[in-house]
């Protein structure tokens, strides 16, 4: 039974209040808008932007149910472009964004600002230039042990973290951020046990002795080694060509946010920053021009579920896919559910990549149109752990009529209206 397209304006996944936006924009396009909705709001801002490498990434998307158990068939695709006509250019991009951001954020908010070697000397005068010189905070090293190897220098193996405040009332917290003692950091220290049985590493300096309790917890400085490059087949891993750990999101949002506090990202790209502000109860706005970037974000959300049935709730603001392709869906009506058959899939340009029926399909979910939004119940998406999509799905009574969307491999999000049968 074919299934009738729709275009809808705003996205709502899962029940209950919503954690975050995802948006497909492009900067600086989108830059009034996001002033206009979000200026002041924002307590911190996390910036993973192009390195300016003049390469272009691509993101690796497995293909149907045998493209996730064995990792082939696969299809490259762009994820960004990181080519400028000139270093002018790129520098003229930043500016415009790191304005942005200082617009966005509170006046206790923080900025952090991942680079490396390339542009760090121009980011950090820039930095300067838009937040001031008092106002700057650390230059993180964050080293990494994986990576290529150097026969002409020695092998680069660290990225750089620029951590500025907007003002001086800014918030931060280290005791938010504790780490286990390294004992090869200890091994110089003299061993002792307390009158109350704990034992502690001591040092002498200047004539006054410090304990540091082996009980007691630690904290990281401005060089962090202990947050490891995801490897190659870390579980986490999307296929989205420089995707950051969520460990090292999650130590940033916690020592500069609180519960509640809205977490702003404006090169989302795989969305780690929106899966550990979720994960930590923090709210997020994450802003990408790529559809890709939403897709494999929304995907990762549906996931990340905070011990509730379905993901965490999100709202998703991107361009509907064009009218070109041929679905089959059915949804049964009963008293207290529905069930939502989805039967096949066809598009051009699947068929021009060889890609049969279903294949093409990385997500759908069920739900229902509410004016011009559609609220999304359930969600079936392919991991390696479930690499088959479920062609049916149940799903509550809700007010509306029934829908479902589906996103295909390229990132594209379609909706359609299935064929009622009673």
């Amino acid at each position: 039974m074919s299934a009738t397209y729709i275009r809808c304006a705003a996205e709502r996944h899962f029940a209950g209040e919503s954690m975050g936006t995802l948006m497909q924009a492009s900067l600086p396009a989108c830059a009034q808008e996001l002033r206009e909705r979000f200026a002041g709001k924002v307590q911190m801002v996390y910036l993973d932007p192009p390195f300016n490498t003049g390469k272009k990434f691509e993101m690796k998307a497995r293909i149907g149910e045998k493209g996730y158990k064995t990792g082939s068939p696969s299809l490259s695709l762009p994820a960004y472009d990181d080519r400028w006509e000139s270093r002018e250019a790129y520098l003229n991009m930043m500016r415009e964004t790191l304005i942005l951001a200082r617009d966005l954020m509170k006046k206790e908010g923080t900025i952090f600002l991942h680079i490396d070697c390339r542009m760090h000397a121009h980011m950090r005068l820039l930095m300067d230039e838009i937040f001031g010189e008092s106002n700057f905070l650390n230059e993180i090293i964050w080293s990494y042990q994986s990576g290529g190897r150097a026969r002409t220098y020695f092998p680069r193996k660290h990225d750089v973290i620029l951590f500025y405040a907007k003002s001086r009332s800014y918030y931060f917290s280290l005791k938010s951020v504790p780490i286990a003692r390294s004992e090869a950091r200890s091994n110089h220290m003299k061993r002792g046990v307390d009158e109350d049985g704990r034992s502690y590493r001591s040092i002498i300096s200047a004539g006054k002795e410090y304990r540091y309790y082996d009980d007691e917890p630690a904290y990281p400085g401005d060089v962090w080694d202990d947050v490891s490059h995801l490897q190659q087949k870390d579980p986490q891993r999307t296929g989205y060509d420089t995707q950051k750990p969520v460990r090292l999101l999650e130590r940033i949002i916690r020592c500069s946010t609180q519960e509640g506090d809205l977490v702003c990202d404006l090169f989302a790209g795989s969305g780690t920053t929106a899966v550990a502000a979720a994960q930590l109860g923090r709210r997020f706005l994450c802003v990408d021009q790529s559809p890709l970037a939403v897709a494999v974000a929304g995907k990762r959300l549906s996931q990340t579920t905070m011990g509730k049935p379905m993901g965490v709730s999100y709202d998703v603001e991107a361009p509907c896919g064009e009218d070109d392709c041929q679905v089959e869906a059915e949804v049964f009506p009963a008293i207290t559910s529905y069930t939502v058959h989805l039967s096949s899939f066809e598009s051009e340009q699947a068929r021009e990549a060889g890609i049969r029926g279903m294949d093409a399909v990385d997500q759908w979910s069920a739900g229902f149109v509410q004016g011009d939004t559609y609220r999304a119940c359930v969600a079936n998406v392919r991991t390696v752990g479930t690499p088959k999509l479920e062609a049916t799905v149940e799903m509550p009574v809700c007010a509306g009529e029934p829908c479902i969307m589906i996103v295909d491999i390229w990132g594209n999000r379609r909706f359609y209206l299935p064929k009622r049968r009673y």
